[in-house]
């Protein structure tokens, strides 16, 4: 096979994987049930004038599985710390006892488990999304390229099969999660 084809290919199969490890990177922040650290990886804090990842400015921390606590590294950024998870609306409300935060993670109500359900279905969509539009992209580059129809028709071929293959594996991360989220 033509190398500016397989490069293709390869590229393809690389923008899909970066694609399920985004979306189960984002599976992380969709809590289900217990307290765990990466709940809070998508809050960003204002430290002196820039938005600054959560986990550069403290410690957080689970000592159960219905608590988080946030030990900043600076007491004068508790106020900070605060004001972006309640910015960040996780449906969190924190507490500070002038030490640190600590954030009750409650038990998830049936409404709040439908909710997440959908929301983890969104971001499986939009991994599908993404995966779509590479295979899109493959697709137009080798339609570019001078080499034979038939070499063409056997990259497509590869380069569907890949979109299967991805496409099936979102939905088996997302049936994980979702089969997680709706656990009582």
């Amino acid at each position: 096979m033509n190398e500016e084809v397989t490069f293709i290919i390869d590229s393809a199969k690389e923008g899909m994987e970066a694609a399920i490890a985004h979306l189960v990177k984002e599976f992380g922040n969709i809590r289900a049930g217990k307290a765990a650290p990466a709940m809070l990886g998508s809050v960003m804090v204002n430290y002196y004038g820039s938005q600054t990842p959560l986990s550069q400015v403290a410690n957080v921390s689970t000592p159960d599985a219905q608590t988080i606590t946030v030990q900043p590294w600076e007491k004068n950024m508790i106020p900070e710390i605060e004001k972006g998870i309640i910015v960040a609306n996780l449906g969190f409300n924190p507490m500070n006892n002038g030490e640190h935060i600590i954030i009750s993670v409650p038990a998830l109500t049936e409404e709040r488990r439908k909710e997440l359900s959908k929301q983890a279905k969104a971001e499986a969509e939009h991994a599908k999304i993404s995966v779509r539009n590479i295979r899109r992209d493959a697709n137009n580059d080798i339609k570019k390229l001078e080499v034979s129809d038939d070499e063409k028709k056997v990259a497509e071929d590869q380069i569907q099969t890949l979109t299967d293959a991805y496409i099936k594996k979102i939905d088996e991360v997302y049936a994980v999660k979702d089969a997680e989220i709706m656990k009582v």
